[in-house]
């Protein structure tokens, strides 16, 4: 197994995204994320990305959350966007990566933290809050759900896909479900992955998602329905992009009958599954419901 680390000028003048990048180790690979508005804020926004996106997803997002005076905090998961990537897909495993998201809250001692997730975000992030209740006070949730065992129709045709796919093209991908995306935009997308040697997390992704109740990560995910359902003692707030055909209004609806207190969702109309990229207007609206506005 080789760590493989992206060439920095990959990541110059990408639109939208002129964030100072930061580092962490964890398990001897670099960890990347960016890390804006005041450390001292009352409120951080951590914002959890899926695949095959990265951090470059919230670029929408971020400057309203930090205009409003919160910290932003955007971490890469490792095989994706400035983190470092290994060449091996059956390295990656759902455990590790939750552990990493914990030892990450941890390092930085986040506190007030307003989640937000999208995909794989919420299939990792949506597990979090339960092992660190002191730690979370507001959920964003968009387009994603708890990977109990139980996978849909949709998510079995992109995983199909997907695994038809060595070398997928992300850009392409990204902006086939939001045309008015620039090319430049398209390939910032693509910054982190010069190849497809690149790409082993891209390939291990789709399979990572449990599909059978003793699968890694369902017990743990169904623990957390539990605890949205039971324990959260947090504000919620979801936006459902209508167009998403892998997690959309049927799987999200499912998601926010779990969720105790959640209003009901903001449906953007003619958002597909990358419902960050709609991102300004559902981070003003949560900001309102938030009263951090």
């Amino acid at each position: 197994m080789k760590v493989l680390r992206t060439p920095d000028e990959r990541f110059a003048a990408l639109p939208g995204w002129g964030w100072a990048p930061r580092y962490i180790d964890h398990d001897g690979l670099r960890v990347h994320y960016v890390d804006e508005g005041p450390r001292a804020a009352d409120v951080t926004a951590l914002c959890l990305h899926g695949n095959p996106s990265w951090g470059y997803l919230y670029r929408h997002m971020l400057p309203v959350f930090t205009a409003a005076g919160l910290r932003v905090v955007v971490p890469d998961l490792v095989g994706f966007g400035r983190s470092d990537k290994l060449d091996d897909p059956a390295w990656h495993r759902f455990e590790w990566h939750r552990n990493q998201l914990l030892a990450f809250i941890d390092t930085l001692e986040l506190k007030n933290i307003l989640l937000v997730c999208q995909d794989w975000g919420g299939l990792f992030g949506l597990t979090l809050p339960m092992a660190r209740p002191a730690r979370f006070t507001r959920l964003l949730a968009m387009n994603t759900t708890l990977a109990t065992g139980e996978v849909s129709v949709g998510f079995r045709q992109w995983r199909a896909y997907s695994n038809s796919q060595p070398d997928l093209q992300v850009g392409r991908l990204l902006r086939r479900g939001r045309r008015e995306m620039s090319e430049a935009e398209a390939a910032g997308y693509d910054a982190p992955f010069p190849d497809a040697g690149y790409k082993a997390a891209l390939r291990a992704f789709p399979d990572l998602v449990p599909d059978g109740a003793d699968a890694p990560g369902a017990a743990v995910s169904r623990a957390a329905i539990d605890f949205w359902r039971e324990r959260w003692q947090g504000a919620s707030f979801m936006a459902l992009g209508m167009q998403d055909p892998v997690l959309g209004p049927e799987t999200m609806r499912a998601l926010h009958a779990g969720l105790r207190g959640c209003p009901p969702p903001l449906e953007v109309a003619e958002a597909g599954h990358f419902v960050p990229e709609w991102g300004a207007p559902i981070a003003a609206a949560a900001l309102k419901h938030f009263d951090l506005a």
